[in-house]
């Protein structure tokens, strides 16, 4: 055993394996949440209000103080949807937590406020069917963080603020890419045609060798859906649509339901006042959605951490799963000839640099066993790269240049 041994000089190491890639693999599990689904919604609210704050304490203090807000809860409301239109009964109750710098040299900061307010227009801007002066209950409980974390963030800014890891592969298996790019045409350019479907998309895909079982959730607004017939032809119009897109992207099979607890017979559709589910009663927090790719895949490497809402100059949980996730895109971009796939897993270690991981591990999934040694060097020296300049993703979080749900 070595005692306090904080030697880096060899904490990045590429390795070739042979195992099945997923796409040779029988079964797989892909799940996409909308930017509408509640989960969402608390990892958006939770991230915007990090980047308001960071651009606060910029403007305010020439650097980004110590904060996260990564702890966003949504309590959902009570609705009652009518075709034609129904009535919110009981707002949704959304609170802001976590953890920020709320003074300097006593002076008070705008930091509710400034929380608040960004809450608001997120809400706004991405739920544009919720009334969130009359649907919504916001309250801001942010605190003043812990000293001990301050002074690691205040006096080391380059340091690691926590042990742990950030977990990222690449690339997207044809279902991955499916999932991912049904729920943005619906919450894209779909809209236009069909107003009738909301924002609290949910798309589970499960693909049985070659062919996927694609299951969508899509949340109808009700003053936009005057009776059953209207509901049924928006349904099938949105069965034709998400076809024709998903085949772009695949040549398997494909088996798309829509709406499957609906029951014609019995009155029961999926209606909402709002276009979201957490009007009736579905709650939601930060990091129980999508990873920094945008999925859920429990047939892939996954970290547990939540990245939005995590300050972007210290916090691991963040700047780690962003960059595993750039770092495994490169390198397949770079080395596919031969490669299946890359998985990225970097370790920190509080109080050290944030350059320097503990442990910066590149798995190259390859069929074949001819000299992979030129590869290996190239995937440590990208790895290397992406790491001595890791600091410069706080600012393209900041103008909006990288999404982390």
């Amino acid at each position: 055993m070595i005692k306090g041994d904080k030697d880096m000089s060899n904490n990045i190491e590429a390795e070739v394996i042979y195992e099945t890639p997923i796409e040779n693999q029988n079964i797989e599990i892909v799940e996409r949440k909308g930017i509408g689904h509640p989960d969402s919604v608390a990892d958006g609210i939770a991230e915007e209000v990090s980047k308001a704050l960071s651009r606060m304490y910029l403007e305010k203090h020439d650097r980004i103080l110590h904060h996260n807000t990564d702890e966003v809860q949504i309590v959902g409301g009570q609705a009652k949807p009518v075709f034609g239109g129904g009535e919110i009964l009981e707002p949704v109750y959304i609170l802001l937590a976590g953890r920020a710098t709320t003074d300097v040299n006593g002076k008070r900061l705008p930091y509710k406020s400034t929380a608040l307010n960004t809450a608001e227009n997120y809400l706004e801007e991405n739920c544009p069917h919720l009334d969130v002066d009359q649907g919504v209950m916001l309250d801001c409980r942010i605190g003043k963080g812990s000293v001990d974390l301050q002074d690691v963030y205040d006096t080391s800014r380059e340091n690691a603020n926590d042990t742990s890891f950030g977990v990222s592969y690449a690339p997207l298996s044809e279902t991955e890419k499916v999932s991912l790019e049904i729920e943005k045409m619906i919450n894209g350019p779909l809209k236009k045609d069909l107003p009738e479907v909301g924002q609290d998309i949910k798309v589970m895909s499960a693909r049985n060798k070659d062919r996927i079982d694609i299951t969508i959730a899509a949340a109808l607004i009700d003053s936009k859906t005057p009776d059953p017939d209207h509901y049924i032809s928006v349904i099938e119009e949105l069965e034709d649509r998400v076809l024709n897109h998903a085949c772009k992207f695949t040549e398997r099979d494909i088996n798309l339901m829509i709406n499957t607890a609906d029951d014609y017979e019995n009155d029961i559709y999926y209606l909402t006042v709002t276009g979201l589910s957490m009007e009736n009663g579905d709650d939601g927090s930060v990091g129980r959605g999508n990873r920094v790719n945008g999925l859920i895949t429990p047939f892939r490497p996954m970290s547990m951490e939540a990245a939005a809402g995590k300050n972007p100059v210290t916090h691991i949980g963040k700047l780690y799963n962003i960059a595993a996730n750039e770092i495994a895109q490169r390198v397949y971009e770079e080395e596919k000839e031969g490669v299946h796939e890359v998985l990225v897993r970097l370790v920190s270690q509080i109080g050290n640099p944030i350059t320097e991981p503990q442990v910066a591990s590149i798995q190259l999934v390859v069929d074949d066993e001819v000299d992979h040694s030129v590869r290996k060097d190239n995937a440590e020296a990208i790895a290397e790269d992406h790491l001595e300049n890791i600091y410069s993703l706080k600012e393209r979080i900041l103008k909006d240049e990288i999404t982390v749900f």
